[in-house]
This record gives structure tokens, sequence and C-alpha cells, in this order.
């Protein structure tokens, strides 16, 4: 498995090894072993399945009191997956990133607790899945606007379809900062 750091120290970039041959493939989407030697020693409790149509963008979620860690992957199509670091007093604080995540490539992203994230649908449909490092928790859910102008990300997409709960979503500089997660030095 090769890893790879990102800009935003935490999130990291999963290419398994994949073992292919006339039949098909095969490769490990998750082995603990392999991913605590990469810093990931949280225990994950919840697996969730989101299928969604081109142009869908969900995002971008987080939650408090219980912050989840995700791995994330594609086993049906092609999203841009992102990561936004809105830990209050973070030297990354505002910064994003992201990355294409498909049933081609097979990547995985891991965003730790503290970060929000979101991902937009590439490809016709896509079906994405996630390890959670905590249960989700309804009154817990908090998220940021996906067209915040001072996070700028560039969504690949022009007109996304987004929920209800996310078209209402505030900006970043909006957020009190008792509904943002603090930074830890010892998280680095």
């Amino acid at each position: 498995m090769n890893i790879y750091e990102t800009p935003l120290p935490g999130v990291l970039v999963f290419e398994p090894r994949v073992f292919s041959d006339p039949r098909g493939f095969f490769l490990e989407t998750y082995h603990q072993q392999r991913y605590r030697a990469a810093g990931i020693e949280i225990d994950f409790v919840q697996d969730n399945h989101s299928y969604s149509q081109q142009g869908t963008l969900r995002g971008l979620h987080y939650q408090l009191q219980h912050p989840q860690g995700k791995l994330v992957r594609v086993v049906s199509g092609e999203v841009f997956d992102v990561a936004v670091d809105i830990r209050k007093g973070s030297p990354w604080f505002g910064q994003w990133f992201g990355e294409r995540l498909s049933a081609e490539n097979k990547k995985q992203l891991y965003i730790p607790p503290g970060f929000a994230h979101g991902f937009c649908v590439l490809s016709e449909t896509a079906d994405f899945l996630y390890k959670c490092t905590d249960f989700y928790y309804p009154d817990d859910d908090y998220g940021v606007a996906w067209n915040d102008p001072d996070l700028a990300i560039d969504w690949l997409l022009e007109q996304p379809t987004l929920s209800s709960k996310d078209e209402a979503l505030p900006k970043l500089k909006d957020i009190q900062e008792p509904q943002l997660p603090a930074y830890a030095v010892a998280e680095v």
C-alpha cells in the first residue's frame, strides 16, 4: 500500500495494492495493523454507504461533541472528495484538500476528526463507502457552506444538486467559535 501525505497534516491518501489477473482483482480495503502503522490508531465503529446521482454534492459536514474520522472510498463511479480544516487555532484553519476517488483508481482518503468533509459526484452515479470513528448523532450534526468564498473550493462542477439542509449551511466565518472543534498541538 502506498501512503501519501497531503498539505493538511493528518489527511492521508491511501493507494492499496491491487492484485489483478484475467478473472478480476483483489485488494484489502482495510487492514488495521497497516493503517495503525500509518498513524490511524482509532477504531472504526460505523460503516456507511451512499449512492448518488451525477452532480450531487454532500457536505461539508462535521460533528462537534462526537467528531468522526472517516476513511472513504468509491466502489462505482467517481467523486471529488474534500477535507477542510475547521479546527480553531489550527495553522491550517480554512484550508482544504481535494482528491478524485474512483472505482478505477481505488484510492482512499482519511479525514481526521476535526475536519469538515464533503464530496461531489463526477460520474453518472457513484457508490461511496466510508468507515467512521464515531457514531452519527443527528443532534451533533454541523456543517459549512459548500460554496463559502473564503474557502474557494474548486468542486469541478458548476451547479450541484444539494439537500435543503446543505443549502442552508453557514459560511465558516459565520460559525460561532463554540461550534467549531479546537486544535491541539499534539494532533500533528
